[in-house]
């Protein structure tokens, strides 16, 4: 029966190559056809994408300069630094603000007039109403963000490094480039000129020149043009499905049949695919990372992470295959599993002990979808667990439609649930952005524990995320501790500050968590008895 079975699939490839070549010779042209056109739509789309966001940007920068050029205050007077940490605070795009002489930085939002940026810089262009630009801010970025600046006068202001996600499936780059007053190139603020003549980035249009397709926008406002390109290798192979789609058409009856067994085949080991039958036959894994109370190093509860190996035992990382099921609508069945396994591996502990709580991650898609906080409160429900049990973390980007996102929390806060705004600080949200959402707690990214004790202007920020946090009343968890060094920084904090890295534990599975927990509890219990009582420990149930 086997050898039958192997004889009848190895006619069935047979059959499937024969057929595809015969159809591929009618279809291929049209199918390449088909797919260039559709890349150079979606790098256009990218290319007006990125531009809406620069277009706001220097809007935004300009509105500040001309705001904070006519000072109200002395120079770098306390009132004067209160006015830029005002801006930057309630700024969608700005980085930071400060003064600057003969390239030298005075004082800023971020530093104060103790910096330790001091570095002279040098304007890169100089545009038509005067204002300076520059693209060489390298000592003041986060990693390896770009940075770009503009001065009027003695002041300026710095932006963030946030982007549009990239459009489709094609991994496109793009340059932002700024044209002189008689329309000449004027240079290039961000990217580069990938083997084509800077004239090119300067108008509206798509062009391909050499193995490379390019689109261009530029702006109706300021003096800017944005430029998405791609290799057309590249972007062809990201559209291979246009191309077979004309190879099918080009194919007799048997040809097209063959082809789809083939595809059909194929298909079946895509990620998207073995990731929808992980979820069905129950084989993500969740691990569980302590949270503490960094004062004390008593546990207070964990976060629950998601974990995934394709069929051939390589782990997947969460940031990959949840991007998949985001892009295939699929992503609210992982969010139901994380709960499931939540509930089954930690049901009696959060049904008992009220001090206890795990986190759980939802994505924007989980808030968007009505039947998402009912079925939450059922499941809960069910098993007796409280709402305030379980924590809710949302990403920034999760906020983007904000009216959805503001309802989803106010929703989940009256059900009892702590949420938190998770990785803040990436999306630089705005001190009006954190109190119209009325979250409970924020939790500040790696990249800011990261830098402490670094020379990176970054750490300089962490004091006024704990002052904004102070002032609205929210928590504070902080990811990523790896070295006391970093613990120790929030010693004198004002807000209560809760840790998680692995200074304080990896995460960990379900029994093991459980056993690290119980212990830490045991000795924390055994310091409030009398001397000479002992206690006994009885694990909870595991899963």
């Amino acid at each position: 029966m086997l050898k039958i079975v192997r004889s009848r699939f190895s006619e069935v490839l047979a059959f499937t190559a024969l057929a595809a070549v015969c159809g591929a010779g009618v279809g291929y042209e049209g199918g390449r056809s088909a797919a260039s056109w559709l890349a150079e739509n979606r790098l256009d789309q990218y290319a007006a994408s990125v531009m809406d966001v620069v277009d706001a940007k220097a809007a935004e920068g300009r509105e500040v300069l001309a705001m904070i050029s006519s000072p109200k205050f002395s120079s770098c007077s306390d009132a004067d630094i209160g006015t830029f940490r005002q801006f930057v605070l309630r700024s969608e795009y700005l980085k930071d603000a400060g003064r600057i002489l003969d390239g030298v930085i005075q004082c800023s939002a971020s530093g104060g007039r103790t910096l330790r940026v001091e570095e002279r810089f040098t304007a890169n262009f100089v545009q038509r109403d005067g204002t300076l630009a520059y693209k060489n801010l390298a000592p003041l970025q986060p990693g390896k963000a770009m940075m770009v600046g503009l001065q009027r006068g003695d002041a300026y202001v710095v932006f963030g490094p946030q982007m549009p996600a990239s459009v489709g499936p094609i991994p496109m780059q793009f340059s932002i480039s700024l044209r002189g007053t008689s329309g000449s190139t004027a240079g290039l603020l961000t990217g580069t000129y990938p083997g084509a003549e800077p004239s090119l980035f300067l108008h509206d249009g798509r062009r391909l020149v050499g193995a490379t397709l390019f689109a261009t926008r530029c702006s109706t406002r300021f003096a800017g043009c944005t430029t998405a390109y791609a290799l057309v290798a590249v972007a062809l192979r990201a559209e291979r499905k246009k191309v077979i789609a004309g190879v099918f058409v080009g194919a007799i009856i048997g040809a097209l049949f063959g082809l789809a067994l083939s595809l059909a085949y194929g298909h079946s080991r895509g990620l998207a695919q073995q990731l929808r039958r992980a979820i069905r036959n129950d084989k993500l894994h969740v691990l569980y990372q302590p949270v503490v109370d960094r004062a004390s190093g008593v546990i207070v509860g964990a976060e629950a992470l998601v974990r995934w190996s394709d069929d051939s035992g390589h782990a997947i990382s969460p940031d990959i295959f949840i991007k998949v099921a985001e892009e295939r609508g699929f992503v609210g069945e992982v969010t139901r599993l994380v709960l499931r396994r939540i509930l089954r591996d930690f049901e009696e502990i959060l049904r008992k002990d009220g001090t206890f709580h795990i986190n759980m991650n939802i994505a924007a898609a989980d808030l968007e979808d009505p039947t998402f906080i009912p079925a939450l409160e059922d499941a809960l429900s069910r098993a007796g667990v409280a709402g305030r049990s379980l924590g809710i973390e949302i990403t920034e980007g999760s906020t983007a439609r904000h009216q959805i996102a503001k309802d989803a929390i106010q929703r989940l806060r009256q059900n009892g649930h702590i949420v938190y705004i998770d990785d803040f600080g990436t999306g630089y949200s705005s001190l009006a952005c954190l109190h119209e959402l009325a979250v409970d707690a924020i939790k500040i990214d790696k990249a800011f524990i990261q830098a402490i004790g670094t020379d990176s202007v970054t750490v300089n920020i962490l004091p006024q995320i704990l002052s904004m946090a102070e002032a609205l009343s929210l928590r504070v968890v902080v990811e990523g501790v790896e070295t006391q060094e970093q613990s120790n920084y929030f010693a004198g904090a004002t807000v209560p500050i809760l840790a998680q890295g692995w200074l304080f534990g990896r995460p960990i599975p379900a029994r093991e968590f459980q056993r690290a927990w119980m212990e830490r509890r045991t000795i924390e219990e055994a310091r409030l008895l009398p001397r000479g009582v002992s206690i006994k420990v009885r694990h909870p149930k595991s899963a």
